[in-house]
Formats: structure tokens, C-alpha cells, sequence
């Protein structure tokens, strides 16, 4: 079976477009829609015919371009069982538990919620590779809008668990700001010392940072590492439970002004 091919690029201000394409079928799959004719633009430069569209939530720069996307390609549409009242032009809803079929691979779901009550994540592990929303980027996460602090945990502690070799795409370029407020935390951290010079360069080269791997996550991403001694002493919470570290370093964050 030869390998999926994926196109990410840019979308709005700070978001990623992502298309997945199966070279045998020419099955192609949209990651969320956040912009129409960043998304259509795309799509003319690979050649490639939409058939559906995966959404992990229902935030408008997420779903923003699924009424273009749907009126030029008619493509299946799915999307979060638990968000189905706020997502319009659904087919097919889903979540933990279910799967679907996308180029002969089998797609499965994650509920992943925090971010928003219905949040989902999609995994190929065929592949691997995992399409996370906004709930894990790199060396962050996403804010707790709708959700509770043991929510998202449970959501991230869900996705640490996956292989490591994972491939991650996420919704938005926020690693460089994410890097900052990771040193501040785990500023002894060698490996995160040499990933920050890294994204530093990429984007002084106006490169996306992304995707990342769940082992690269494991490695320096703090709210990954919430159950690591050494960041629970920096926070001064060596007896803290995993879930209380967890939710003082999303509480920083909020706060960090870089």
C-alpha cells in the first residue's frame, strides 16, 4: 500500500490547512476547513478532488470553509457526534469508539474534549499519524474554553499514549510562543534547549514548525510532562498530583506574557 501524501499550508492569520491524499483510490480528505480559498487553492495546486472533510470541532476557524468546500466537491462531511448542533452539513457523526475507512485505511476516533465539550482527534495508525484539532500542539495545548482542566488532561494523557513515532499535525502554528513558555518551566530541559533553536530558525525563515511526533512531545512539551519530576519541583509541587500540575501550568499559560 503505498504511503498517503499530506499537503499542509497556511491558513487566516495562524491556522494550518491539511489535505490527505491516497494516490491508489484518490481519495482526498480535508482536516477541517478554516479557510475556503486558501483550502481551494490548495487543492487546484495538488490536482487533487476533495471526498471529505474530517472535523475535529466546531470553532468558526475551523469549519469556516466547509459550505464552498461541500458546494464544489460534495464531499462526505464528518464531524463530532457531541457537536452536532453546532456543526452544520454533517453526514456522518462520530466519536470514541468509532471508525471509518479512508483510502482502504481504517481512521480511528478519539473523544478529546477540553477545548470545546465534543472535541475529537483522528488516527491512522497505519500510517502513523494523528490529526489532533486544537486540543495537543507543539510543546502546548489548547485552552480550556468549553471544558475542565481533568477533561483536557484525560484528552492528552489519551494522546501521549499513542505510538511515539505518531506524526502530529495540529490546528495552528503556535510553537515558537508555546517554546517560550515551556523554558520558563523546564528551562533545564536539554532537548526542549535544542528544539527552541530550531523552531527559532524555522520561523526567522518563515517555515512552519510543524508536524511534530508524539516522542517530540513526550520530550518537551510541559503539559506532556506535567507527570515529570523535575517540572513539578520548578512549579514547586514535588507531592502534586499529575492532574493539580497539569492544571497550574494551563493556568500559566493563560497568564504568560512571554
Amino acid at each position: 500500500m503505498n504511503a498517503l501524501q499530506i499537503h499542509q499550508f497556511p491558513c487566516r492569520s495562524d491556522n494550518f490547512g491539511v489535505l490527505v491524499h491516497d494516490p491508489v483510490t484518490g481519495s482526498t480528505v480535508a482536516i477541517d476547513a478554516p479557510e475556503a480559498d486558501a483550502m481551494l487553492n490548495a487543492l487546484k495546486e495538488t490536482g487533487w478532488q476533495l471526498t471529505d472533510i474530517f472535523i475535529t470541532h466546531h470553532h468558526g476557524d475551523h469549519v469556516e470553509g466547509v459550505a464552498a468546500l461541500k458546494s464544489a466537491f460534495k464531499p462526505r462531511i464528518v464531524g463530532p457526534r457531541g457537536e452536532a448542533d453546532k456543526i452544520a452539513d454533517l453526514d456522518v457523526l462520530v466519536s470514541e469508539g468509532d471508525s471509518l475507512t479512508f483510502g482502504g485505511r481504517l481512521v480511528e476516533i478519539i473523544d478529546t474534549p477540553g477545548h470545546t465539550l465534543g472535541h475529537i482527534a483522528y488516527v491512522i495508525r497505519s500510517e502513523p499519524v494523528a490529526f489532533v484539532g486544537d486540543t495537543l500542539f507543539a510543546m502546548g495545548c489548547g485552552r480550556i474554553i468549553e471544558g475542565t482542566p481533568e477533561q483536557m488532561w484525560t484528552s492528552l494523557t489519551k494522546l501521549g499514549d499513542l505510538p511515539p513515532e505518531t506524526v502530529v499535525y495540529c490546528g495552528h502554528e503556535y510553537t515558537l510562543a508555546n517554546g517560550q513558555f515551556a523554558m520558563s518551566v523546564d528551562q533545564d530541559n536539554a532537548h526542549l534547549l535544542q528544539r527552541m533553536a530550531h523552531v527559532k530558525d524555522l520561523r526567522a525563515a518563515d517555515k512552519a514548525t510543524l508536524p511534530t511526533t508524539i516522542r517530540e512531545e513526550l520530550a518537551t512539551n510541559p503539559f506532556l510532562r506535567a507527570t515529570a519530576p523535575e517540572v513539578k519541583a520548578a512549579l514547586g509541587m514535588a507531592g502534586g498530583s499529575d492532574l493539580a500540575v497539569f492544571t497550574k501550568l494551563r493556568q500559566m499559560k493563560n497568564d504568560f506574557k512571554g
